[in-house]
């Protein structure tokens, strides 16, 4: 786990959780298949990561928040997948733009607090045509692992659970980052 510490990881989950936030698709522990597929929120948000990225379940945030880590070694990217109960038991539609809209300037904020060069590049509001499912995206740069990276961060909630994906790669390799993005984002 170079690109990205312990520490680092046990901060994004805090701050993810801090707003109830996760709860992983179970993988099991350093398994390497040809490829992951990972499907959160009742089948709602499914993606499948390509060859070459390793699955490793991370420990259980302060909420009971988990997550599962995908690593590639041979491009130094890092994802996080997760999704836990939204908290005080609430329950939203799939796409509701305010709990979504407040839900990414809570996490936007707690990152600014965490990394102190975060660097917010651009948010996009997105809607999945094949499930209606709403999508928050921000971009951003921050130092982490000892470098520059690139991260894209994906919000989605349904029902009384949220999601969250974070893909984190090396600031130099911004053409295989969009790639994955768009992989991810990709709509059946």
């Amino acid at each position: 786990m170079s690109l990205l510490s312990k520490k680092a990881v046990v901060l994004l989950l805090a701050a993810v959780a801090g707003f109830g936030a996760l709860n992983a698709q179970a993988a099991k522990p350093k398994e390497k298949a040809s490829t992951n597929n990972v499907s959160m929120l009742d089948g709602k948000f499914t993606f499948v990561l390509p060859k070459g990225f390793t699955a490793d379940p991370l420990p259980a945030g302060p909420t009971g928040a988990k997550g599962t880590m995908y690593t590639n070694q041979a491009t130094k990217t890092v994802v996080i997948a997760a999704e836990n109960q939204i908290a005080g038991g609430a329950s939203v539609k799939d796409n509701d733009n305010e709990f979504l809209d407040g839900s990414l300037a809570s996490f936007i904020d707690d990152q600014r607090k965490a990394l102190p060069d975060f660097n917010k590049l651009s948010e996009k509001s997105l809607t999945q045509k094949s499930s209606g499912l709403g999508v928050r995206q921000v971009d951003s740069t921050a130092t982490q692992g000892g470098g520059q990276t690139l991260n894209t961060t994906l919000l989605a909630a349904s029902g009384k659970r949220m999601a969250l994906v974070q893909v984190i790669s090396r600031a130099s390799d911004k053409s295989g980052h969009d790639a994955l993005v768009k992989t991810i984002l990709k709509d059946k």
